[in-house]
């Protein structure tokens, strides 16, 4: 006997998606051996992993670290090829990668405060869902010591457009500049990190 209501549709089964997954080749242009992340690794020599020549992010966004545990020098990858060390630093500073861990973008707004002296004291710029390739242009001319981060994912940058060493900002407080990973209070430059559970392309380009 028919049934007076029509039966459901069956659900269909939504593909799993892999939330971060990187691809490390040991040669430029994404040649030689390679070794896939989908986790945080703290030592890449001790995954097998003998040299960084280029970087194909599937799924992000990721942070690179110079030396193994997550210190030294910071680089940020955002969903999309990198086939040599110039595409992912201009800083020149050292070519190694130690290791790597995923950056969780939990929020799809962006609020970050930036001011001159540490403990937040001193002049501020505050930065609301934007990015800005430079400080001086906006009228803030001032070093920055500490940050606090209320919503959102950030990168910042030793100089204007975005170049010179970076340095992540995930939410919460950086009292000084050492928390942050900088030697010197130097900032002059911040863009939003994005990812692809907010923003389809999942990374950043600088020309409209």
């Amino acid at each position: 006997m028919a049934s007076e209501h029509p039966t459901p549709a069956p659900k269909q089964q939504q593909p799993v998606i892999t939330a971060f997954k990187l691809v490390i080749y040991e040669q430029e242009n994404f040649q030689g051996r390679c070794h896939e992340l989908t986790a945080a690794c703290n030592q890449l020599q001790e995954a097998g992993v003998e040299k960084v020549g280029s970087i194909l992010v599937h799924c992000g966004p990721w942070v690179g670290y110079e030396q193994a545990g997550c210190k030294g020098e910071q680089f940020v990858f955002e969903k999309g090829e990198y086939p040599r060390w110039d595409s992912w630093t201009n800083s020149r500073r050292s070519e190694n990668l130690g290791s790597f861990r995923p950056i969780k973008v939990d929020s799809q707004e962006h609020k970050i405060v930036l001011y001159e002296n540490p403990s937040f004291a001193g002049k501020k710029i505050e930065i609301i869902d934007d990015d800005v390739p430079s400080f001086h242009a906006h009228g803030y001319q001032e070093k920055v010591s500490s940050v606090r981060v209320q919503c959102g994912c950030w990168v910042g940058y030793q100089y204007p457009g975005y170049r010179g060493y970076q340095y992540l900002f995930e939410k919460g407080e950086y009292k000084e500049c050492s928390e942050y990973g900088a030697q010197l209070p130097q900032i002059q430059s911040v863009r939003r990190i994005r990812d692809l559970q907010w923003h389809q392309r999942g990374a950043f380009h600088t020309s409209n």
